[in-house]
């Protein structure tokens, strides 16, 4: 990685408060990510600067809310936004990377198994066809659909005390207002980016009245 770019994770970490300690691994996934990136059209990102801002920090900003959770799935994780990140961190909690793409997935088998992530598993699935054999505390995404349609395709990955964490830019207040009664918004965390200009915001949904 770029000297400046090394820089501004570094910086962006003390931000938000993490240990460096894992700074090595996440500079090996951006070199990875960016090795791939051209052939495997993994993001529309391209600068390594911007992709530290984006995709490091940017999933980076969720980890006080799940520092406690045991089993995630990371549905339409692309990349691996923001499940290898968070797997960085969190080495004693499960992350399952679910997506459909092939391309996708064979290059998170490969992240994983160059850093030595034990606590990854990459699935190449629809979210509707995958039935884990056991549900999980959270699923996460970034980007995988509106609010109310990741509730609804992700409903049986879920435990039944489990928690919807959807990462949305603030403009996603239509979102939470169009929820189904199916759902709750237990709370909305505002995200703190480092060197991020756009406003970011955590939605935490849980199951509503009607599936209780």
């Amino acid at each position: 990685m770029a000297s400046a770019a090394s820089d501004l994770l570094g910086a962006g970490l003390s931000s938000l408060g993490l240990d460096p300690c894992h700074k090595p691994a996440l500079v090996e996934y951006l070199d990875l990510l960016q090795k791939w990136n051209k052939p495997f059209n993994l993001t529309a990102v391209r600068s390594k600067r911007e992709m530290v801002i984006k995709h490091l920090l940017d999933s980076l900003s969720v980890m006080p809310n799940l520092e406690l959770v045991r089993r995630v799935c990371d549905v339409g994780t692309g990349a691996g936004l923001p499940g290898i990140p968070l797997a960085i961190y969190l080495p004693d909690t499960h992350f399952v990377l679910l997506d459909s793409n092939g391309k996708k997935t064979r290059f998170l088998q490969q992240v994983a198994n160059q850093l030595d992530l034990k606590n990854i598993e990459v699935v190449q699935d629809r979210v509707e066809k995958y039935h884990p054999q056991k549900c999980f505390d959270v699923v996460i995404s970034r980007a995988f659909a509106d609010l109310n349609r990741m509730c609804r395709v992700t409903h049986h990955l879920l435990s039944d005390d489990g928690r919807w964490f959807a990462m949305k830019s603030q403009t996603a207040e239509s979102e939470i207002s169009d929820l189904d009664l199916d759902f709750t918004v237990q709370k909305t965390v505002n995200l703190k980016v480092p060197f991020l200009n756009d406003a970011r915001m955590l939605a935490i949904v849980k199951q509503g009245e009607r599936n209780q």
